[in-house]
């Protein structure tokens, strides 16, 4: 058995994480706490991403092959590896399914799914063994979520693209999971939330989770920094959930 771990082994210093969808919310928590462990960050967002002036931060649209291109060369010029890589950028509307145009879908399908296939297939050639995949899901990837049909299965499609991942980059000694947070308010969930009680359905989420309180990006950033560092070395093809017990609840709901 190895020595107990020690707190240089939670550090990232060194490493280059390339976080995605970091201009606020759950991506720019994730990107704060990486440097604070240590990371060099490379970030992009459609919008301008601001309070990051010794990082490299590019306004780029992922789903835009042509832009992500540009940010990838970018990153391959200024630190030539990444050793993390988060696909945090996503996005969502709420609607009733059949409300849902084949417009809507496409941009749906772009923004949650084909994107992440992209950012990753590009950066792959610039990951070392050691490395490190993130995707963030959602807790919908694994439960139903009535107003959100496509967004869920995009979602699930992401999930189940990390098992898979997971075993195809093993030989290569690169790591990939997920994180499914919920209930985690941000400026986006906060609009998404007013949109669904403006225009309700027959159901709703459950309003606090088991532990009776809201959770914050912050504590979702902490699970991607352990899934990024070597104390989370043998860990490969699983999801955390970081939900503050959704997940485990089902359809119980604290009373």
């Amino acid at each position: 058995m190895r020595k107990p771990y020690v707190p240089e082994e939670i550090l990232l210093t060194g490493k280059v994480a390339v976080v995605t969808g970091a201009a606020r919310g759950l991506g720019r928590a994730v990107a704060e706490t990486l440097r604070v462990f240590g990371a060099q960050v490379a970030l992009c967002d459609r919008d301008p991403i601001g309070g990051f002036d010794d990082a490299f931060t590019m306004t780029t649209d992922v789903r835009d092959p042509m832009a992500l291109e540009v940010f990838t060369q970018g990153v391959r010029e200024r630190f030539g590896r990444v050793d993390v890589l988060v696909n945090n950028a996503g996005g969502t509307f709420h609607a009733a399914f059949a409300d849902v145009s084949p417009r809507g879908e496409s941009v749906l399908i772009a923004e949650n799914f084909t994107q992440v296939t992209d950012v990753i297939r590009r950066f792959l050639p610039l990951m070392p063994p050691g490395s490190s995949i993130v995707n963030v899901t959602s807790s919908e990837a694994h439960q139903a979520a009535p107003g959100f049909a496509v967004y869920a299965a995009m979602k699930a499609a992401v999930e189940s693209l990390t098992r898979s991942l997971a075993l195809e980059l093993a030989p290569r000694g690169i790591r990939v999971n997920a994180i499914a947070p919920d209930a985690l308010p941000t400026g986006g969930e906060e609009a998404v939330r007013e949109r669904m009680l403006a225009d309700p359905l027959p159901f709703e989420p459950v309003r606090l989770p088991p532990l009776g309180r809201l959770g914050d990006p912050v504590e979702a950033a902490g699970a991607v920094v352990f899934l990024a560092s070597a104390m989370a070395g043998f860990v490969t093809g699983t999801t955390l959930h970081v939900d503050g017990g959704i997940h485990a609840a089902g359809g119980w709901r604290r009373v």
